[in-house]
């Protein structure tokens, strides 16, 4: 079995890896992280094309030392470009079995209107996508766990 991971630059996501290293020591599977600089076309962004092909070297040297901790050793690969056409097309050339990302980083809202390269993964990926949220549930910008309660007259409470 061969893993693609792909480490998003947008967001610290330490879970996504451990969830990747708990499956290759329960497979014998291989990994190979790979990060986007999800930058089309530089003369439109705000900042230089090496910013952010350093916050996607940010990213998947942080997989790849993640990684290590648990005793699993992965390649690592940086990409230019559309972030789910590159994780698509590098994990074919891989010969990926698996696609493993973490949960979009966006609002759902911002998600809906603006896309997430988890969604588009897995609308368009050939092989399986597994989609990794954070392990405590919490949504982006939250900073503190909490749960909705029924009331006695069924109206929602916090």
């Amino acid at each position: 079995m061969h893993i693609v991971l792909a480490a998003n630059p947008q967001a610290d996501q330490p879970w996504v890896a451990d969830a990747v290293a708990a499956l290759a020591r329960q497979t014998g599977a291989t990994i190979a992280v790979v990060s986007v600089d999800e930058l089309e076309l530089e003369r439109f962004a705000p900042a230089p094309r090496e910013v952010y092909l350093e916050r996607a070297r940010e990213a998947a040297r942080k997989a790849i030392e993640r990684l290590a901790q648990h005793g699993t050793t992965a390649t690592s690969t940086v990409l230019s470009g559309r972030a789910a056409d590159r994780i698509l097309e590098f994990a074919e050339d891989q010969q990926a079995d698996l696609i493993v990302v973490g949960a979009s980083v966006r609002p759902a809202l911002a998600a809906r209107l603006l896309g997430s390269v988890p969604m588009t993964l897995m609308e368009r990926s050939p092989k399986p996508v597994m989609i990794v949220t954070h392990p405590d549930g919490l949504a982006p910008g939250d900073t503190d766990r909490h749960t909705d309660r029924d009331t006695a007259d069924g109206d929602r409470a916090t």
